[in-house]
């Protein structure tokens, strides 16, 4: 049975990989920010506008998006990426919200992400960290 898996994982692993257009690893951004302006949390179509901005600014081809507001004014928005995904989830009682950018290849800036959500958002304190997956 293990030949078998490891076979077929060579088999469709190679062929994947052919028709991939991005490399078999990523880099996954994720902040976590603190102190952000209420007023910029409670803005929805202009977060959602910052998100877009922010997204395509790195290098990102954006093909698809689906938010979703909360009762008391929390605010979810996914972005579907032609490398993966972003997405931001608001905590607006709380002044927070948290970020992520995940992307297949080494092609996009997440520091261009980062500075155009922390222009935006105004946090008093950030925690990022960027993992490399492969």
């Amino acid at each position: 049975m293990r030949r078998i898996f490891f076979f077929l994982f060579f088999i469709y692993g190679s062929l994947f990989a052919e028709e991939c257009d991005y490399a078999f690893q990523g880099n996954h951004f994720i902040a976590s920010y603190y102190g952000c302006s209420y007023e910029a949390l409670l803005n929805i179509k202009e977060l959602q506008k910052t998100m877009i901005q922010a997204s395509k600014n790195s290098g990102a081809g954006i093909l698809d998006y689906s938010d979703y507001q909360f009762q008391g004014g929390g605010y979810t928005l996914v972005i579907l990426l032609s490398e993966s995904h972003a997405s931001i989830h608001t905590y607006p009682e709380h002044h927070a919200c948290f970020v992520d950018l995940f992307t297949c290849g080494d092609h996009c800036s997440h520091e261009v992400f980062n500075e155009a959500l922390s222009t935006y958002l105004k946090p008093a304190d950030a925690h990022v960290r960027t993992l490399v997956r492969k």
